[in-house]
């Protein structure tokens, strides 16, 4: 195998148009994953059957400075694609809430100074934790190739079981999100406490200069996903300028609309029906805490 090791983003651009096959590698927490088990698949099999599993060279990207950094990008946060989890959470929380949750969820401290938001999204599992974050606040992903850069929205990113739009010639380079203009919120579900993979995941975020709202859900269909009839009910129901409390019903209907946007699975970490069932009752909670927050932490307006 070839180990590739560029030390800008010209020269993993052109690196990368060079080698499509070059499989990128920043943090590894994903990558290594699946290399170890395409060695332990190859050791199973016979010779004669090869593996395909293993890429033919590696794009080690942890020399780009250019994806190690964030700032600001025509009023929103541009994150390099390599800017580690845990300085999402403790250099851009307070601006981008609902990612820090999410990525406070994100395996050990040792996978959170390694992982990136960048390689979730070069993964593309259903599972990934940054996910419905990024949709609920309307993330967009910057992808660069030597013939120029792009933006594809979050939403249009994912195309199918942990695949995405990237040609073979494309890097990730950055996300960019806007500042939170009001309380995001994120919550999951696994088989135990910590360093998990969700069993569901939930998104939410308010956005009351256009009186909308954002979901995220994830670990419940082949691709993370947008639950939109939930968003535009709730956007409707709710009092933006005199907020009152949200009636039971409104909240049993949202979560009814989010558990219905999900395609979930049986797998061995939790039943379709439990998916559905977790989403549902993860909406109305993460609604609960959002809304209070809007109303400036009172009870009453829950």
């Amino acid at each position: 195998m070839e180990f590739l090791r560029p030390a800008s983003l010209a020269d993993a651009l052109a690196a990368k148009a060079a080698n499509p096959g070059a499989v990128p590698i920043a943090g590894g927490t994903d990558v290594m994953v699946e290399l170890n088990c395409a060695d332990a698949l190859s050791a199973v099999t016979s010779a004669s059957s090869g593996d395909h599993r293993r890429p033919e060279s590696l794009l080690d990207l942890g020399r780009v400075p250019e994806l190690h950094e964030h700032g600001t990008d025509g009023g929103r946060i541009r994150i390099g694609a390599a800017v580690p989890y845990s300085r999402i959470i403790t250099e851009l929380g307070t601006q981008l809430p609902g990612l820090a949750m999410a990525a406070r969820t994100v395996g050990s401290p040792q996978i959170r100074n390694r992982g990136s938001v960048g390689g979730n999204l070069g993964a593309a599992s259903p599972a990934g934790d940054s996910h419905p974050a990024l949709l609920a606040a309307d993330a967009e992903v910057e992808i660069a190739s030597v013939r120029g850069t792009r933006i594809v929205a979050a939403k249009d990113f994912y195309v199918g079981v942990k695949k995405n739009v990237l040609a073979p010639d494309e890097l990730i380079t950055g996300v960019l999100l806007a500042p939170a203009s009001g309380p995001q919120q994120f919550s999951k579900i696994g088989t135990r406490n910590a360093m998990v993979i969700a069993v569901a995941a939930f998104g939410l975020a308010l956005h009351p200069s256009q009186r909308r709202v954002g979901t995220g859900v994830g670990s419940a269909a082949p691709t993370p996903r947008r639950a939109f009839d939930a968003e535009e009910f709730l956007a409707a129901e709710l009092d933006w300028d005199s907020p009152k409390p949200i009636t039971d019903s409104v909240k049993r209907r949202f979560g009814d609309l989010v558990a219905a946007a999900a395609s979930p699975i049986d797998d061995v970490r939790g039943s379709a029906a439990y998916r559905r069932h977790a989403l549902g009752v993860m909406a109305r909670r993460t609604l609960t805490w959002a809304w209070t927050e809007y109303c400036g932490g009172s009870a009453k307006c829950a």
